[in-house]
């Protein structure tokens, strides 16, 4: 046998052992057990769901009280046990929904001459404070800061060379450009931007409209947030704590006035920032604001049970298995329905978590780690209430080792591949290819990073604390080769998504490909579950390095 013989048995010996290494091999009861999800089982979930009687799970109605009911009924005849407040299966969300009261005075005091009010409406409008009821800001200096990212890290920096205590900070909402999807979506999302310019004394925001046309946003229906245990703002998406009081939305031609007489214009600026180069200066004029925001409270509910570890140690540990359970409940009609009853978004995703449970809560061998079945509210609101519990969980907060989310899976087709969004971060790819090799699925990178679904839905809460987690999602490969599954899903998601035609009755679902989605995820967690050490972030990972602990 020659040299060039030898390392290639040599070679093909080493990549047999790594296939073997990522084979997953179960307990017989497990495996066996795997076998009996019921594809019927997920189509009467999510019947009852997105029924009408549910009016579209609105937190705060009747109708997600329903669904509330019944997810806390299905883990009771199952044999899941509660994990809510007080022995319940249910963690108390207060919500808050915060409107603008009418009247709010705005004015813009250039360099000279007369103060000029700003049109509400059409020239500027302000986000509603859940924290501060009057907002009050008078004759204060203003600095543009581009983007509003402050990352030296990354040799970025737009509050380099410029003084934002005590001013307002004019940034521009256009996409970022310069950054790897992780780090874009990360400095670009509102929460980061708010907090950076509060970390930074700004004692406002205003946020240009990133096209030429656009009006600045309005919030008719309110923008909601949740109060923390002590009874003040514990989880916003628009609001921020710290010296930043008014957040406002302007046009594209209020930014231009607000540039007017400065030492570059916008063309300039906006165009330096989309060749990656910082372009904040001090602003010539001055800002005036005032306005009253008002409140309704409502509780709302996150769904908490649990199975507990065999371990004696690690069942102190917990492996989370989340979906929102909350949808957008009654709007304007469209084609003659006005229910919005989120079949898809996300009844399915709730009917997957309880056939996982079911999966869980009929071992008689338990995972030597404790899992945790978490349906949570106010997704649709901005991550409200996965952000409450990942923030003050109703276990230690130490205690969680994974999130494995699920939202909105599309089951519109036979399961064939995955996209395991957020595994790349952390060791959670390898349960992902042990439990994709198991099941023959592919597994996928993912076709839409520049859509940011790693944060948009609640895995991200837990990223935010520490937590590795991940989202499956469909893959694109089909049955007949061509591999375009995802332009389907883009003509349903436009026909269908967050419309009141995402129904049970007329939709489109494919049962048996929602019965290995199951599986697939139970075989994630359940490994995880068993493993002697918990998930670790990746060295030198984006999210590991910010929020790993």
């Amino acid at each position: 046998m020659n040299l060039s013989t030898k390392l290639l048995v040599a070679a093909g010996l080493l990549a047999t052992q790594a296939a073997t290494a990522q084979t997953l091999a179960l307990p017989p009861p497990v495996a066996a057990a795997l076998q009996t999800v019921q594809p019927a089982a997920l189509e009467a979930h999510v019947r009852y769901l997105a029924d009408d009687r549910l009016r579209g799970r609105l937190p705060g109605t009747p109708g997600y009280q329903l669904a509330v009911d019944y997810v806390a009924d299905q883990f009771k005849k199952i044999g899941v046990q509660p994990a809510g407040d007080k022995g319940t299966f249910t963690q108390t969300v207060r919500l808050r929904r915060a409107f603008v009261e009418p009247g709010a005075a705005l004015s813009y005091q250039p360099a000279s001459g007369p103060a000029q009010p700003l049109a509400y409406g059409t020239a500027i409008t302000v986000y509603p404070s859940p924290g501060q009821p009057a907002v009050a800001v008078a004759d204060a200096p203003l600095v543009f800061a581009g983007y509003g990212i402050s990352a030296p890290e990354l040799k970025y920096d737009d509050y380099a060379g410029i003084d934002a205590k005590g001013k307002i900070v004019v940034l521009t909402r256009q996409p970022v450009r310069q950054f790897g999807d992780n780090e874009r979506q990360y400095f670009g999302d509102l929460r980061t931007v708010l907090e950076t310019a509060a970390r930074h004394g700004a004692v406002g925001v205003l946020l240009a409209a990133a096209h030429a046309d656009a009006k600045p946003l309005e919030f008719p229906k309110g923008v909601v947030s949740a109060l923390g245990p002590d009874g003040q703002v514990g989880v916003s998406r628009s609001y921020a704590l710290g010296s930043a009081q008014l957040v406002g939305s302007i046009s594209a031609a209020t930014l231009q006035q607000l540039f007017a007489g400065a030492t570059s214009d916008t063309a300039k600026a906006l165009s330096a920032l989309r060749g990656g180069r910082a372009a904040s200066l001090p602003l010539p004029g001055r800002l005036s604001a005032r306005y009253r925001s008002r409140y309704q409270d409502v509780d709302s509910y996150n769904v908490v049970g649990k199975i507990t570890g065999s371990d004696p140690v690690l069942k102190n540990e917990y492996v989370v298995h989340s979906a929102h359970l909350d949808h957008l409940g009654v709007g304007a009609p469209i084609n003659g329905d006005s229910i919005f009853n989120g079949a898809h978004d996300n009844a399915t995703g709730v009917a997957s978590v309880l056939e996982i449970a079911n999966l869980y809560a009929g071992l008689k061998q338990r995972p030597r780690r404790s899992i945790l079945f978490v349906l949570v509210t106010g997704e649709e609101m901005g991550l409200i209430g996965s952000t409450y519990f990942a923030k003050y969980p109703t276990v230690p907060k130490t205690a969680l080792v994974a999130d494995v989310n699920t939202d909105m899976p599309t089951l519109i087709a036979p399961l064939l591949a995955v996209v395991p969004l957020g595994a790349d971060h952390s060791s959670l790819m390898t349960e992902v290819k042990r439990a994709a090799d198991y099941l023959k699925l592919d597994v996928e990178p993912d076709p839409e990073p520049t859509q940011n679904r790693f944060i948009r839905s609640d895995q991200y809460s837990f990223v935010v604390q520490g937590v590795p987690a991940l989202h499956i999602k469909y893959g694109n490969k089909t049955a007949d080769g061509k591999n375009n599954l995802s332009e389907t899903v883009q003509q349903w998601r436009a026909l269908t998504y967050h419309k009141p035609q995402d129904n049970f009755t007329g939709g489109t679902f494919d049962w048996a490909a929602g019965a290995k989605y199951v599986q697939f995820n139970f075989l994630v967690s359940y490994q995880v579950a068993q493993a002697v050490k918990r998930p670790t972030w990746n060295k030198g990972d984006f999210f590991g390095v910010r929020f790993g602990k």
